[in-house]
């Protein structure tokens, strides 16, 4: 069997291109190209198109290739989870997420990751493979067209580290950046990282003002080396540096994701370390309280813990808040349900 051509893949002019080469006139391209970023994947729902061409494009293309194969919404706050299958059988994850400015997806880049953080419900399955600009673009117009309604954020945050798949994630971006896509700024968009330093300054020097969030989880190396692998390759002051350039470069507040575990980076001694490490930069600390997953042998800090460590920040002059916690009745952790998926379970 032909592998079919994904249409979400090309650019405009390359789809012209193609509808052409069947031919067809070029306003059919224009047709499809604003069925697709609509939300409607299935070429036999653009209810415009000649049957004859539908019933073609069906056989010749896809859109992304990728399906829901699983969705829980949230009875707490509206949260919706989305278990995507891939042509190839993967399994990746999204969530849409609203607040008072409207609606947040958070989307997968990768199947599985490779940086193996210890607390991720994700880094037990590995990494498979990275994921293409049309199955990034199919997980949003997925939920567009769920929704019925139009999404204006998007955090490159699911499973996944976006710099090892840099080309691919830059290009997603810039894609629905445009007015005749998605149209969402580039300051509405928020790519998170685990510190990959060269992929942070080579973003620095792309020229849009795209959200950078970092996940730091310490105040030192000795404990961030005990929870994420990639702290061995880039230390904290190589990292922090790499942020700040991109602060300086972009004018935009790097925000900084600390989970706090209970008796491992939580103490009041480690917010003051944090925020030594932190004064008088461009940044944000966002604390979350750790997502519970099981085997790695890591629980919540108490409510109190949490309090506290926010209240040295502030004192010490640093922007902090304490994450929202979404879906908490849906298994919120990012990776959860593919996890549970794969390991042969799929109950909520």
């Amino acid at each position: 069997m032909v592998e079919k051509k994904d249409l979400l893949e090309l650019e405009a002019e390359e789809l012209k291109n193609e509808i052409t080469a069947l031919g067809e006139k070029a306003f059919r391209a224009q047709q499809i190209w604003k069925w697709l970023y609509s939300g409607e994947l299935d070429f036999q729902g653009m209810s415009n198109l000649p049957k004859n061409l539908r019933d073609l494009l069906s056989e010749r293309y896809k859109t992304g290739g990728l399906k829901i194969r699983k969705k829980l919404t949230s009875r707490v706050d509206g949260t919706r989870k989305y278990l995507f299958e891939l042509d190839d059988g993967n399994i990746i994850e999204g969530v849409l997420m609203q607040y008072h400015y409207g609606y947040s997806a958070c989307l997968s880049t990768q199947v599985g990751c490779k940086m193996g953080c210890s607390f991720c419900a994700s880094s037990p399955l590995g990494y498979i493979r990275n994921l293409t600009i049309g199955e990034m673009l199919a997980q949003i117009l997925c939920m567009i067209h769920d929704l019925n309604d139009r999404i204006s954020h998007v955090v490159l945050m699911g499973i996944g580290e976006p710099f090892d798949n840099y080309d691919n994630v830059v290009g997603f971006l810039r894609r629905i950046n445009r007015e005749d896509t998605l149209n969402i700024s580039f300051r509405k968009m928020t790519v998170s990282t685990c510190g990959i330093v060269p992929g942070i300054l080579r973003f620095a020097r792309e020229g849009f003002p795209v959200n950078l969030s970092v996940s730091l989880h310490a105040p030192n190396d000795a404990i961030r080396t005990q929870t994420m692998p990639v702290a061995r390759r880039w230390p904290m002051e190589e990292l922090l540096a790499a942020c700040n350039e991109y602060a300086r470069l972009t004018s935009r507040r790097v925000t900084y994701e600390y989970a706090l575990i209970k008796d491992v980076n939580d103490a009041p001694h480690h917010a003051e370390e944090l925020a030594a490490k932190l004064k008088n930069t461009l940044s944000h600390v966002n604390l979350i309280p750790v997502n519970k997953v099981e085997g790695t042998g890591y629980d919540k800090s108490s409510r109190e813990r949490i309090e506290t460590f926010r209240s040295i920040l502030e004192r010490k002059g640093i922007a902090v808040t304490v994450r929202r916690e979404l879906g908490s009745d849906i298994m919120a952790a990012c990776g959860q349900l593919r996890r549970d998926t794969m390991m042969g379970s799929e109950k909520v």
